[in-house]
């Protein structure tokens, strides 16, 4: 008995959220991140959420704001450089539509801003019947990416029951 489902079935409801314009922009800031804020702060402050304004008229331009999660302590830090990484975000998409950047609270002991809670494991059935059906594939890579794929659609299958 096979748990695993064609991927044109799962893509989609996972894939759904992430192809609109908002997750694309967060996610080239996140790949870009250490450019952006610089070495230094890339492990200390993270992009969290990108806030649209729809324009009130057809000539203004949508305008969004970054959400930054971060210790008080180093967001007065990077509050002096605002403005420059609105540049170097602006300067990335080649426009100018993250107009403003918002710094969120987070702990100075956290690691991480609302975390959460790590997947369970899969279970030695599950690893097996994974392990089968990608057996056939030959190229290595592609194997490791479809393998991390379906645990992670797996675990969320098993989080939902």
């Amino acid at each position: 008995m096979s748990f695993l489902r064609p991927i044109s079935e799962s893509v989609a409801s996972i894939t759904k959220g992430t192809f609109t314009r908002k997750f694309i922009s967060l996610g080239r800031i996140l790949s870009s991140w250490d450019e952006i804020v610089g070495p230094a702060m890339s492990g200390r402050a993270q992009p969290v959420k990108i806030h649209y304004r729809k324009p009130k008229s057809a000539a203004d331009k949508p305008q969004a704001t970054l959400d930054i999660s971060v210790s008080s302590a180093d967001a007065v830090t990077l509050h002096y450089q605002k403005d420059l990484i609105l540049e170097r975000i602006n300067q990335l998409f080649g426009e100018r539509w993250v107009t403003a950047i918002k710094f969120v609270h987070i702990p100075a002991n956290s690691t991480e801003p609302d975390a959460p809670p790590p997947a369970p494991p899969l279970s030695e059935d599950e690893k097996e019947e994974l392990n089968h059906s990608l057996a056939s594939i030959e190229d290595e890579e592609i194997r490791k990416r479809l393998e991390m794929l379906g645990q992670g659609v797996l675990r969320k299958r098993n989080k939902r029951t």
